[in-house]
């Protein structure tokens, strides 16, 4: 996401709970990271960065955990992409998306078409995934265990 969205010319903010994936994210081009252990605040943070106004977009990978701050941080009209349910549970009104006409969609797959586009602007812009580890394929149980951890920054491959 990180990637994309820089290529398509955004000021990108990054939170994480680990220095060293905030230190991975500034290299990648992020111009703004936040432990949020250290600021539990976060949409403040994001609110600040943006003069009050929130931010465009948000990649929301916390579900219900993070959800309420997300839009919370994200500006009238906003959108976001709901990708993940990784912070468990947490209290949800809707109260927001009605009073700040938010966009929220569940991003799961795409069409062939966004694929083949996708695919293109990667290409022509000579993107490369970030790849944290590599597992054989007699490595399965191993890569899913680290992949249950947490601890990666970007992808894990598997290879058959």
């Amino acid at each position: 996401a990180l990637q994309l969205a820089k290529l398509a010319g955004a000021r990108v903010f990054i939170t994480s709970s680990s220095d060293e994936k905030l230190e991975h994210a500034r290299a990648l081009g992020a111009d703004e990271t936040l432990n949020y252990l250290e600021r539990q605040d976060w949409d403040n943070w994001a609110l600040d960065l943006t003069n009050k106004r929130g931010v465009d977009h948000v990649i929301e990978i916390g579900g219900a955990g993070t959800l309420q701050r997300s839009m919370r941080a994200t500006r009238m009209g906003g959108h976001i992409a709901v990708i993940g349910v990784i912070a468990g549970k947490g209290e949800y009104s809707h109260t927001p998306i009605f009073m700040k006409a938010l966009r929220m969609i569940g991003v799961f797959v795409g069409s062939r078409d966004m694929f083949e586009d996708m695919n293109r602007a990667i290409e022509e812009s000579k993107m490369r995934p970030v790849i944290d580890r590599t597992f054989a394929f007699d490595e399965a149980r191993e890569a899913l265990k680290f992949m249950k951890e947490g601890s990666h920054f970007g992808k894990i491959v598997i290879t058959i």
